[in-house]
């Protein structure tokens, strides 16, 4: 059997991440993922959080992974991948939850801007957004780690990188959510939530 591409930051990252879901999407239904990589967080999640439907997704034509994993693991309440580009067209909601992981620092500005605007437009009233990462606070980075993580993802492309607290913030109170939560996480990564008004 091949075996499955693995992330041993998703390994580490997990437990944490569920401790914290299983407080936030309490009354959660259907959630969506935005970029889904290997998979492990969904069939994680999902399995220890069985009344949730977890649709994962995407990026158009780099879905092999997940959909790999699903295979090998299937569950009841795992969807298939969703191809999802930001920029692009959104699935139809309403969703109760959105989360994603490590994907901010990942993509553009421009992508940022527009992840926060389609969340904006699936996701429910009184719906929840959990995004884990790294972030800046007032400019700064939280660690050396996370400063020479910074520079490698700005020379590997320019338009990547650890954004600003404030900055994604103000995205997501102009989508119409506001903040409830910033967990201190493993490796000096957040977990940051915002609920959208009912």
């Amino acid at each position: 059997m091949t075996e499955l591409p693995f992330s041993e930051a998703c390994e580490r990252n997990k437990d944490p991440i569920l401790e914290k879901l299983r407080v936030h999407f309490a009354g959660a239904t259907r959630v969506l993922e935005i970029g889904s990589g290997t998979g492990q967080h969904a069939l994680h999640f999902a399995a220890a959080l069985p009344q949730l439907v977890w649709q994962t997704s995407e990026v158009p034509g780099q879905d092999e992974a997940v959909r790999a994993r699903l295979a090998a693991h299937p569950l009841p309440n795992v969807r298939a991948p969703l191809a999802l580009d930001v920029r692009g067209a959104w699935p139809a909601g309403p969703f109760d939850a959105i989360f994603s992981a490590n994907t901010l620092h990942i993509m553009g500005w421009d992508g940022v801007r527009a992840l926060f605007s389609g969340v904006g437009q699936c996701l429910a009233p009184g719906g929840v957004l959990a995004i884990y990462g790294p972030f800046n606070y007032g400019g700064r980075y939280t660690s050396d780690s996370n400063a020479a993580f910074d520079d490698w993802l700005r020379r590997r492309d320019p338009a990547s990188g650890i954004r600003d607290h404030e900055a994604v913030d103000a995205l997501a109170r102009a989508a119409g959510l506001e903040p409830v939560a910033d967990h201190a996480m493993p490796a000096n990564n957040r977990l940051l939530v915002w609920v959208r008004a009912p």
